[in-house]
């Protein structure tokens, strides 16, 4: 099957990086907007646009009736669901399946066992991937049982999502029923499921991803990302390869994470992710995402891939053209999340309008984005605006490059992040490589003082 017409069942920066690939493979591109993006950059870029509903989510980008009604409409091809959102619901690619609408993605079994966290932990134990110690609980006394059994400290996460939200850290007994209470509220909010469970909590490991690329038969991998750079569990920065991660342990974990691909008979594009624990030579599977990422542009600059393009060949039946054992990544990349909040307030959201928008170009530079001067920034959605990606020889090379690329990048209107990724990458402990997941609180706080 060749595609004729695709819909964007999403927004922001990757309804325009998605609107890009279709261009370039002569693919027409349907947006479904919500009231909120009709006179956005997306839909100016877009050969057509329909609204599917009011601002808020539930009532457009996580309403799975009125995207489907929409692609009916338009008589497309297939759906693209972006990330976040619909991005990862295997109701959503059956409905799009039952509609005769391709769905551009893993098969409903394979989001299904990823998608829900604890089947996904049960499936890499199948594959013979470590996991950090936990398990499911449903009441306090539960949480307990299993706290005194696992070790302190934990961590209470949600089974139906991630990025952040329903994680909770808890160091002690006395902290636990109250956490549990809150996760559990948070994660019915965020995803409709209120499950949680436990992990032991890993202080100083890195947070280590692997994309994948699989066509049902053959898994590729494409390197790994160092995701450590995190406020909260939401990451801030990217890169790869992975500083000053001894090449026999990037080697197990490349591994562990083309195991799962072949346990699960994968399809598509989809990142392992694992906390690492370098000193020890240690690794944990943490989840899997049947999605792309919002860092997959470092990828695409080291390997060359356009990877939207590989995930819509795949759907078309074409087999992985990579070989097995990996795209040879070349050089450093790094990616730096350029997002509308105030680091001086909490990092609390900054909705408005755009008043000027100017982004650095260049050799080995790329800035994938949504906005430009008299963009509406909504309350409604993530506060991304824009992504920095910087593509070197040598990681001190990319280090200079991404400084200048954030010196010449200008965003006026709403408050930004871009003073400090500009002090963050002047840490000297950054500078240096190899950061943990705690790496980020201890910036702020020597920042503050």
């Amino acid at each position: 099957m060749t595609l004729r017409s695709l819909l964007i069942a999403n927004r922001g920066e990757i309804a325009v990086r998605i609107i890009r690939t279709c261009r370039r493979l002569g693919i027409e591109s349907v947006l479904a907007a919500s009231e909120a993006d009709l006179e956005s950059l997306p839909a100016r870029l877009a050969d057509r646009t329909v609204c599917i509903g009011p601002a808020p989510p539930a009532t457009s980008y996580l309403d799975a009736q009125a995207i489907i009604a929409a692609a009916r409409a338009s008589h497309v091809d297939a759906i693209h669901p972006g990330y976040g959102f619909l991005s990862e619901n295997a109701r959503f690619a059956r409905l799009c399946r039952a509609s005769g609408i391709l769905y551009i993605g893993p098969t409903e079994a394979q989001l299904e066992a990823v998608g829900d966290k604890l089947r996904a932990r049960e499936h890499a134990l199948e594959a013979g991937l470590p996991v950090v110690p936990g398990g499911a609980v449903a009441s306090a006394a539960d949480a307990l049982a299993l706290a005194e059994r696992i070790g302190w400290p934990l961590l209470i996460k949600a089974v139906g999502g991630g990025g952040g939200r329903g994680m909770k850290p808890v160091g002690a007994a006395g902290e636990l029923p109250h956490a549990l209470e809150l996760a559990m509220a948070e994660a019915r909010g965020a995803f409709g499921d209120p499950r949680v469970y436990l992990e032991r909590f890993i202080a100083s490991a890195r947070h280590i991803e692997v994309q994948l690329l699989g066509d049902g038969t053959r898994i590729a991998h494409l390197g790994e990302r160092d995701c450590s750079v995190q406020r909260r569990y939401q990451k801030l920065l990217e890169e790869t390869p992975a500083p000053e991660l001894p090449e026999p342990l990037a080697a197990r974990v490349h591994g562990a994470a083309v195991a799962l691909g072949r346990h699960l008979a994968y399809r598509g594009a989809g990142t392992v992710e694992f906390l690492v624990d370098v000193a020890r030579g240690e690794f944990y599977f943490l989840e899997a995402n049947a999605r792309i990422q919002v860092e997959h542009p470092v990828t695409e600059a080291v390997t060359g891939l356009d990877i939207v393009a590989e995930q819509i060949a795949i759907a078309e039946g074409r087999a992985l053209a990579l070989e097995p054992s990996a795209a040879r990544p070349s050089g450093h990349a790094l990616e730096c999340r350029i997002n509308a909040e105030d680091p001086a307030r909490e990092f609390r959201p900054s909705p408005g309008t755009v008043r000027r928008a100017v982004f650095p170009a260049g050799a080995g530079v790329r800035v994938d984005t949504h906005i430009e001067a008299g963009s509406s920034v909504p309350p409604y959605y993530d506060s991304l605006l824009a992504k920095i990606i910087v593509h070197a020889p040598h990681r001190a090379e990319c280090l200079a490059r991404m400084r200048a690329a954030l010196a010449a990048t200008r965003i006026e209107g709403v408050a930004t992040n871009l003073a400090m990724h500009a002090a963050l990458l002047d840490a000297p402990e950054f500078v240096r490589g190899g950061v943990d997941t705690g790496f980020f609180a201890r910036f702020i706080a020597s920042e503050r003082r």
